[in-house]
């Protein structure tokens, strides 16, 4: 089921692309196809910053619910829900992306192979309709003259470091993907003061029985996976076919644009998304006031007009 739902649509869209565009090795077919990917993912993309910001902007309302609930955790649990649900924030659309992209990434893994030691296979992954265009016919016919490059001399079928030799062109796309996903990270962070502590301290205070400040332990631990995760995916990408560390980092470049078009260009759209549950409960708790006024005014008139009559008596 996953060959036919994920892989074989994947397989056939690298082969469109590689057969209809002029001069298109497999690295250009797989750019291509990297690009269009996160372009469908945009709306998904926005509404993560666009959770992002409105995760920001309700930090001092999350510092008051630690400081009045310390001492007990089942109620500050429940407070910080309630802040969620107002704010319109998800836990879950944080990881849509991720959740979208792995089986892509495994998907193409598997559609390298093909190519790399199954060709003779070309035929039988090809959708039927598409055997008809004369390049898809002449690939299945002659599968030995499919170019598995990128730009003419990039071998995507190799990995960066193979029997102890270093392929330096992947091992550059390697470091490229390591250095966008530090910026990609960056991007996002929260833009709050930052905290002097270091994890360590915090682990110490927490193993003394000292209360944790939530937001303090978020941005260190934010921090130090933004520093993390980018030496983390460089062993990971040239330990991989080339293939995928190309594809992992034109995702990134993109990502990257995407989000500083999104950060810098839409943060007016942004601001009031995420100011807008605020803007919510502003009305509701002007017109508590304004009934609770109302009330009080009437409660103070028929108190006069109560005195009133007395004395009239």
């Amino acid at each position: 089921m996953f060959n036919s739902l994920i892989v074989q649509p994947i397989f056939n869209i690298l082969v469109l692309i590689y057969s209809v565009v002029p001069y298109a090795d497999f690295g250009i077919a797989l750019i291509i196809f990297t690009v269009l990917v996160r372009f469908l993912m945009y709306p998904l993309v926005k509404k993560q910053l666009h959770q992002s910001r409105a995760m920001q902007k309700m930090q001092p309302e999350l510092k008051r619910i630690q400081a009045e609930y310390k001492d007990d955790r089942q109620a500050q649990g429940v407070a910080m829900m309630e802040l969620y649900k107002k704010h319109n924030i998800s836990p879950w659309r944080s990881i849509v992306i991720l959740i979208i992209q792995i089986p892509i990434f495994l998907a193409l893994f598997t559609v390298i192979q093909i190519f790399a030691q199954h060709r003779d296979q070309i035929g039988q992954w090809t959708y039927g309709f598409l055997k008809g265009l004369p390049a898809i016919h002449s690939l299945i016919q002659s599968p030995n003259n499919f170019n598995h490059t990128a730009f003419g001399f990039i071998d995507l079928t190799k990995t960066s470091v193979t029997a102890g030799q270093i392929y330096w062109p992947l091992m550059i796309i390697a470091v490229i993907g390591a250095v966008t996903q530090y910026f990609m990270s960056r991007q996002i962070m929260p833009k709050t003061a930052a905290t002097k502590r270091t994890f360590r301290q915090i682990m110490e205070d927490a193993a003394s029985g000292k209360q944790q400040n939530q937001s303090d332990v978020n941005q260190v631990v934010s921090s130090n996976m933004m520093k993390f995760m980018p030496i983390m995916m460089f062993f990971i990408m040239i330990s991989l076919p080339g293939a995928l560390a190309l594809y992992y980092v034109i995702s990134n470049l993109v990502a990257v644009g995407q989000q500083w078009y999104i950060l810098r260009e839409d943060e007016e759209e942004m601001e009031e998304i995420a100011e807008e549950p605020n803007k919510r409960d502003a009305s509701r708790v002007k017109a508590v006031e304004k009934r609770a006024k109302e009330a009080q005014e009437a409660h103070v008139t028929r108190i006069v007009a109560k005195d009133a009559g007395r004395r009239k008596n």
